[in-house]
């Protein structure tokens, strides 16, 4: 099976072990992703308040390679999807603007494409060693769901297609009613005080769960929740130690563990401590 691929900037740059692992379990889904030629930023962070219409025109000349190709578009990055659904929305509602892009492209995030029945039913045959022991909420953060009318989601509120992907990987997912709120995002650097702050209450919501690890399918969000953690834990006097995944590494962990020590060993919350503690 074939389907385009728009990686985003963050997955060739910091979110590297993202793309990585993504390839690793399409591979072993028999699924080829096929990146788009030469495409280029989305936007996603800034654009949406420097211009309206280059927030719209950036993400729609990658809609516009997507559709040369006829081929579905996944994203991973949930900022990306954001971006590209938006675009999808502007241009629909606003037929005056011209771009060479048709309207002729499904984009679905990596999350949503993996978790759908078939590929589900193909995850769960293909993995090797249950993850017993990994007791994970999952954080989808602002943009994969959110607003509704952008997403065409029918569970923004509640979203369930990463809690059936990791329980057919075996992990416990705990529940908890923080899966959509706010990390601070792209405020990591004009505000880090919000940033710390609402990245805290994740954190601290997640152990309040029961938690002993996050898995989330946004590089923006894996980078505010992975690197502040030393920082809150300084300037709070708590001690916050809790990996944070993408779930395409646990993914990877489950079908055979190739490649996870590459992934790994760039968090800076080091996972494979847990790991190690539970025998992978």
């Amino acid at each position: 099976m074939k389907v385009s691929y728009y990686p985003g900037c963050s997955l060739h740059g910091t979110g590297r072990e993202y793309d990585e692992s993504a390839q690793a379990v399409c591979q072993a889904l028999d699924v080829k992703l096929c990146e788009l030629d030469d495409w280029n930023c989305c936007g996603a962070s800034s654009a949406h308040v420097a211009d309206e219409l280059l927030s719209i025109a950036l993400p729609a000349r990658n809609l516009a390679i997507a559709e040369k190709k006829g081929l579905e578009l996944v994203v991973p990055c949930a900022a990306c999807y954001h971006a590209l659904k938006r675009a999808q929305k502007g241009l629909a509602e606003a037929p005056e603007i011209q771009t060479e892009y048709r309207g002729g492209v499904e984009v679905k995030s990596l999350l949503d494409f993996l978790s759908q029945d078939l590929n589900l039913a193909k995850i769960t045959e293909r993995v090797k060693r249950p993850l017993a022991g990994l007791k994970a909420v999952c954080y989808y953060g602002c943009l994969l769901v959110r607003p509704p009318k952008v997403s065409g989601a029918s569970d923004w509120e509640d979203p369930k297609s990463m809690d059936r992907l990791l329980a057919a990987l075996g992990v416990e997912v705990r529940p908890w009613s923080y899966k959509t709120d706010c990390c601070g995002g792209s405020l990591a650097i004009p505000r880090v005080d919000i940033v710390k702050k609402l990245t805290r209450n994740l954190l601290d919501a997640a152990l309040e769960a029961g938690a002993n690890c996050m898995v989330t399918a946004c590089p923006l969000c894996h980078a505010n929740l992975d690197t502040r953690q030393e920082e809150i834990s300084l300037e709070s006097g708590s001690s916050y130690e809790l990996p944070i995944f993408y779930f395409t590494e646990l993914m990877g962990l489950a079908f055979d563990g190739k490649g996870m020590g590459k992934w790994l060993r760039r968090h800076l919350v080091d996972p494979r401590k847990l790991l190690s503690s539970l025998g992978y």
